[in-house]
Formats: C-alpha cells, structure tokens, sequence
C-alpha cells in the first residue's frame, strides 16, 4: 500500500477520533461512508485507492486525488464505492 502520511494532505481535517472509530483504519469496504473531513479517513483512502487502481505512487497524484475528494466529487456521494467510481470515471 503507499504509506503517504499527514504531512502529505494538503486541506485541514480533524484528527481526533470518536468512540468507535479508529485512528488505524482497516479494509476498504465499499458501503462504508467517507467522512471528508476526518483525516484518518481521508488518508486511508487515497493511499488505498492509489495502489487498487495502480497509479503511480507519487506526491502529485496523491494531491489530485485529495483535491478531488475535497472538491470536485459531489457532496451527495458519501459511500467509498460511489466516490471511487467518480474518481475512476473524472481523473483520466
């Protein structure tokens, strides 16, 4: 998996964690909802989704990825399914 850290994200997001969640995310299930502005989250995802879709592993596509999930996705996809097949369908 790439292993970029929080001094790679480029937008603010919390850190802190409520009762059941983790600070270690695990899995990528696909029905699960993707709090935006939850670091954790967010960094987890875009570090999986870079090697599932077999992207280079570099700082600027790691950007873009994270630019679009703060910018561009709709806000109305929340699941990480729906926000993968946006950003598999608009950063080509």
């Amino acid at each position: 998996m790439a292993n970029f850290g929080r001094d790679s994200l480029r937008f603010n997001y919390s850190w802190t964690t409520t009762e059941g969640d983790s600070k270690k995310v695990t899995g990528y299930p696909d029905d699960v909802l993707l709090n935006r502005n939850e670091g954790y989250e967010v960094l987890h995802f875009i570090n999986k989704y870079i090697v599932t879709r077999n992207f280079n592993i570099t700082v600027a596509n790691f950007t873009i990825i994270e630019n679009s999930i703060k910018t561009s996705v709709p806000s109305n996809l929340r699941s990480q399914a729906h926000i993968k097949t946006w950003l598999d369908n608009n950063l080509k």
